[in-house]
């Protein structure tokens, strides 16, 4: 990592959800490196506790917020406790999710509810949570991380696809009203990259998969994801967009959607 990314997030306040695995974790240690004040959040606590040993090595401040992203009262609560401490956040990485396996013909709908409340409400019930203090200090950054199965259907991913869509559509909007008040909006966009997200993504009847999929474990280095990432926030881009050749079925989407419908049905369906 190179000293101008150091210096630019050194003695921010930065909030990442997710944080006790894959992405969320791989950034976490990468800013933990810069001098900053880390808030660690996600269901499981002891892993939570374990990253923030390291990350207190590494020379930051770390506090450890668990909750449950499906819990709006938990949400809340979180938020109040970090406003309390720190008074405003500089950087919210909304990262916190879950993903799923199943068809659409065999999936309970209490399933496909379970994902967008995780997904979609939670995500956006924290960033209304500390949109107000921001507005307030005049500056701030929310990044979330979406999928590129929120450009473009999957098979066994239809709430899940339809979530990370849904956070484009609120995003967007976002942005466009904050545009001149200096809250940037940043969509992180990760293909396939090495984490336990097929593992505990969820089946038909709710259930953790309990698998690693073949393009999950082939996949980019959470780490590597995570410094692209970090560069992508340093610059403010709208969108960062990571991940190996799965990356190209977004253009062909876009410029050839015949094609990208012909491949597409030919995907291993895990």
């Amino acid at each position: 990592m190179n000293r101008k990314v150091k210096n630019h997030f050194s003695g921010k306040t930065i909030w990442i959800t997710g944080a006790s695995s894959g992405i969320g974790k791989s950034l976490a240690h990468e800013f933990s490196k810069m001098n900053t004040q880390l808030i660690l959040s996600g269901r499981n606590q002891r892993s939570l506790e374990k990253i923030k040993d390291t990350c207190l090595h590494n020379g930051s401040s770390v506090l450890t917020v668990p909750f449950d992203l499906s819990d709006r009262n938990s949400i809340v609560n979180s938020a109040e406790i970090v406003l309390e401490k720190y008074g405003s956040v500089d950087l919210l990485i909304n990262n916190g999710g879950i993903s799923q396996r199943s068809f659409v013909q065999n999936t309970r709908l209490d399933v496909d509810q379970k994902i967008m409340s995780v997904n979609y409400f939670g995500n956006i019930a924290l960033t209304k949570a500390l949109l107000p203090s921001m507005l307030a200090q005049g500056r701030g950054h929310i990044a979330v991380t979406t999928s590129i199965a929120g450009k473009f259907g999957f098979p066994m991913r239809s709430a899940y696809s339809a979530s990370k869509h849904a956070l484009y559509g609120f995003y967007d909007t976002l942005r466009v009203e904050l545009a001149d008040q200096n809250v940037t909006v940043t969509m992180i966009c990760p293909g396939r990259i090495q984490t336990n997200i097929s593992k505990h993504a969820l089946n038909e009847k709710g259930e953790e998969h309990g698998e690693m999929d073949d393009g999950q474990k082939n996949g980019m280095p959470s780490d590597e994801a995570a410094r692209k990432i970090i560069g992508a926030l340093k610059r403010k881009k709208r969108e960062v967009v990571v991940g190996g050749k799965e990356l190209l079925m977004l253009p062909i989407k876009r410029f050839m959607p015949w094609l990208f419908y012909h491949l597409v049905r030919k995907i291993k369906h895990t």
